[in-house]
């Protein structure tokens, strides 16, 4: 098996056959078991202190005709978008539609796109990031694996700063206030295209609903390769190719987890949040069975048969029609001969637009028919003539209508209004999901073979040209267009949304139609409250302000899951000297730093004094410089105790992860003879711990005895008659490392982290 990156940005996977089943059947398999044992064991689930995970609205059928009421419960909704404007239009349209049912949506993306959500009726937070440098880098490195140059020029680094930065802003929109307004805001549910990276961290910090939406597919599937990977089999046969489709999605994530996967640990420590483990951190989304949403027609592209109930295609997401009049230049080039040929790249941004921009004039010279080119960011220019014409921004719903056919970078937007007018569409992809729509609008015979960018020439144009002005070509876009027009995507995605929501949890038990903030526990009673609601009772008296805590209406666990003892002690006995040596690190470079930012100060105000006294007016000379030094000296000893401080919790933290990964990791020994692990639920307090850890030992020894006798009852019914040793050296196996698991008590060990990680980031925190 060999990873390269193809031409076109995408990886290219040869992958040989053994390889194939070897891996694909692993991936699978790991992800179907970490899927299943995220639900809590039925004998645990009764002891668990907690509140039981909350189920989703029985799914509707996704017929917007089939149900027009607004949802009952009013949500403080978030929906955090990264990418080009043909990204965040979809959501635009998704955010007003939601409006409808009574929600307050706040859009948060990059600043640049502030006027158009503000002139939408959203509400908008600014999260940084620069779409146009992002576009660029993207041209430039349209794969996931970075160019020689790029990295020499440090545009990896500084992409890696930009989403560090966006990720403190995206949390920020889940709670800050209205930054125009002041108005409060705290989400009660997040909406994110995946590319935005803090959705599923965001979620679990506030115990909120999350779902996913986005244009190109990110779920695992048999049915066809992820989009940034090009599959070469060498003529391999239908299995193989369906189980190196699965695989792509998972190499696609493992790459890009590994890029960015310290930068988001190091945010989430932030959040008060365990760091990920690289073991669980590609496919999160995935194994947590995070709801998911397509944006696109399933007319082009069906739902594959693999992909759950949670996952849903909806069509493509369509504003309405902005009221648009056209400059005159544009009205009479229209009127002055037959409909045009569209040309236009949107948000790309070109390395040489100039040699693109001869390559089209050309082509359209040797094809004879007339064309509009959108300059868009790359600035395209030339000489225009009665067969050409250069415009600036116009609404493609406006324009597409006019058009004989559209030539574009294969954007899921512009592709969407192109296929929906019935214009046949001829892609040049740069990266991304381009050469994905590219292919599948080629598959539907709505357009030829996509070009990618890389290998344009003026012949290859031309040919594109020609077939997209053939009449196979029309009927082919035509009739996608009358399916697309039976669908309602922004409806159906809202439909989609409101049905994965846990109704059970998520109103207010006393106000209806408001979303749960806190709940209320007195007398072994449990009630959910709104904000409105617990203000009244709080400020009545009717109840006691201390017992509120903030109400999660759905929990996401992140499962560390450890497969022996040897591996799992070692990656906890790195980590915890990786922590230590960072606190050890901390006690010599925090006082250093606030010596020198000290003497910097005092320098500074030197300075002031001097000049002032030049100037003749009086200063204290005496005073100032004994308070400079008497806060030095205070400062100095915060600094050093709070570095101490951390450095005794980073080793105690590890005294107690050392044994509970031993512990774990025996525990989880038996899967290596196809047994399966009991899941004793999540350890959140001591209290937990140790009832889920007292728990946890008697099931152990109840699974180790009756499975002396059932285990090899049923390995003797699958395999027969020989199965009768495998099934007696299983039992055994799985009864001696019961046994030895119990050495460290697990509730003890489980405890470890949440209470002295709250610690020592209070404690680093103030200093």
């Amino acid at each position: 098996m060999s990873l390269l990156q193809a031409r076109d940005g995408r990886l290219q996977l040869d992958i040989g056959e053994g390889a194939i089943r070897a891996l694909g059947h692993s991936v699978s398999a790991n992800l179907a078991r970490r899927s299943s044992s995220n639900k809590p064991s039925p004998g645990l689930q009764p002891q668990s202190p907690e509140p039981r995970q909350p189920q989703s609205t029985p799914k509707p059928n996704l017929n917007p005709n089939n149900n027009t009421q607004e949802f009952p419960v009013k949500l403080n909704i978030v929906i955090q978008v990264v990418g080009s404007r043909g990204d965040v239009q979809p959501f635009v349209a998704l955010g007003n539609e939601l409006q409808r049912h009574g929600h307050r949506v706040r859009l948060a993306t990059h600043d640049v796109f502030e006027s158009f959500v503000r002139k939408a009726n959203l509400d908008f937070f600014p999260v940084g990031g620069d779409p146009a440098e992002l576009m660029a880098y993207m041209v430039r490195n349209p794969g996931l694996i970075p160019s020689l140059d790029s990295i020499k020029a440090r545009d990896v680094q500084r992409k890696r700063s930009m989403v560090a930065a966006m990720l403190r802003r995206f949390w920020l929109s889940c709670i800050d206030s209205d930054p125009y307004s002041s108005d409060p805001f705290v989400a009660d549910a997040i909406i994110a295209n995946p590319p935005s990276f803090a959705h599923i961290h965001c979620a679990q910090a506030l115990g909120i609903p999350l779902h996913l939406m986005f244009t190109m597919p990110w779920s695992s599937t048999s049915a066809f390769p992820h989009p940034l990977v090009n599959i070469n089999l060498g003529g391999k046969g239908k299995a193989d190719i369906s189980e190196a489709n699965y695989l792509s999605y998972g190499l696609v994530e493992f790459l890009t987890w590994q890029g960015l996967g310290d930068v988001i640990n190091e945010w989430r420590l932030g959040l008060d949040l365990e760091p990920v483990l690289f073991s669980e951190g590609p496919r999160l989304a995935e194994t947590l069975k995070v709801p998911f949403t397509y944006c696109w027609s399933p007319a082009l592209v069906p739902k594959p048969e693999d992909w759950g109930s949670h996952i849903d295609v909806c069509g493509f997401f369509f504003r309405n029609a902005p009221i648009y009049e056209p400059p005159k230049e544009l009205a009479e080039f229209l009127g002055s001969g037959p409909p045009p040929l569209y040309i236009g790249f949107g948000s790309i941004v070109i390395d040489d637009p100039a040699a693109l921009s001869a390559m089209l004039i050309e082509a359209i010279r040797v094809t004879g028919t007339r064309a509009l080119i959108s300059r868009g960011w790359s600035k395209l220019s030339g000489p225009e003539s009665d067969q050409i014409m250069f415009l600036d921004d116009c609404p493609h719903e406006w324009l597409f209508q006019r058009v004989s056919a559209v030539v574009h970078h294969g954007g899921a937007g512009t592709t969407a209004c192109g296929l929906s007018f019935g214009k046949p569409t001829a892609i040049i992809p740069f990266f991304g999901d381009q050469p994905f729509w590219g292919n599948m609008v080629a598959v539907a015979g709505a357009g030829p073979a996509p070009i990618p960018q890389k290998s344009v020439t003026v012949e290859k144009l031309v040919k594109a040209i020609t077939y997209c002005l053939s009449p196979e070509a029309a009927e082919s876009a035509s009739i996608i267009a009358q399916k697309m027009r039976a669908e309602c995507g922004v409806k159906q995605a809202a439909m989609s949304f409101h049905s994965q929501l846990p109704r059970d949890t998520i109103e207010c038990e006393v106000i209806k139609g408001q979303a749960a903030f806190w709940t209320y526990s007195s007398g072994g009673c449990r009630i959910r409250l709104s904000r409105v609601a617990a203000e009244i009772l709080v400020r009545h008296h009717r109840l006691d302000s201390r017992r509120l805590k903030r109400c999660e209406t759905r929990r996401l666990i992140i499962r560390k899951t450890h497969w022996d003892p040897f591996t799992a002690t070692i990656a906890a006995a790195f980590v915890t000297v990786v922590n230590v040596t960072t606190a050890v690190a901390r006690v010599i470079i925090r006082p250093a730093k606030t010596f020198s930012r000290r003497r910097q100060t005092d320098e500074e105000d030197g300075i002031a004094l001097a000049r002032s006294s030049e100037d003749g007016r009086e200063a204290d000379h005496d005073s100032a410089p004994r308070r400079s030094h008497n806060e030095l000296a205070a400062r100095f000893l915060l600094v050093m105790l709070a570095a101490f401080g951390s450095l005794i919790v980073a080793l105690l933290a590890g005294i107690s992860v050392i044994p509970f990964a031993f512990t774990e990791g025996f525990r989880s020994l038996p899967r290596l003879v196809g047994q399966d692990v009991r899941y004793i639920g999540e350890v959140r307090d001591v209290q937990s711990g140790l009832v889920l850890g007292a728990f946890l030992i008697f099931f152990m020894l109840k699974d180790s005895l009756t499975g002396l006798v059932l285990v090899p009852y049923r390995t003797v019914r699958r395999l027969g008659p020989l199965g009768l040793i495998a099934g007696v050296f299983a039992a055994v196996f799985t009864m001696a490392v019961n046994m030895i698991a119990q050495i460290p008590l697990p509730g003890l060990g489980s405890q470890r982290e949440n209470t002295l990680r709250s610690v020592w980031m209070w404690m680093t925190s103030k200093f």
